[in-house]
């Protein structure tokens, strides 16, 4: 794959965040360094870096997907109310694949796990 530095400032700019942010948000903030990058061009990188597995997509089911930095195995908790995506600092859980594999005739090589509810900041309106 051809060095983009587009992309590597797309990459850059997730490693450094925590608040899972939307592609309209990364898009905002990379124009800061390249003022003519396209919506779409974030899109492909996006795409691209996340089947790389160089970042995570996360589809909350409410609204747009929102994308993480951070791809070592952890949990993420989505706000039914306001969409917000927050990690949880929580133990493993990979005995799920254990139980999974115990009823599933195949191999069990992995899982993704989102928990949702409501946000603390929600709680408190």
């Amino acid at each position: 794959m051809k060095y983009s530095r587009q992309r590597e400032c797309i990459r850059d700019f997730l490693i450094h965040r925590i608040d899972h942010p939307t592609a309209e948000t990364i898009y905002m903030n990379v124009r800061e360094t390249f003022p003519k990058i396209s919506l779409g061009t974030v899109y492909r990188n996006l795409s691209l870096l996340s089947e790389l597995g160089e970042i995570q997509k996360i589809s909350t089911g409410i609204g747009p997907d929102r994308f993480d930095g951070n791809t070592a195995p952890h949990y993420h908790f989505i706000c039914q109310k306001c969409g917000c995506v927050q990690d949880l600092d929580m133990e493993n859980i990979n005995h799920i694949n254990i139980l999974a594999e115990n009823a599933f005739d195949g191999r069990i090589e992995g899982h993704f796990a989102y928990f949702f509810g409501t946000c603390k900041s929600c709680l408190e309106k």
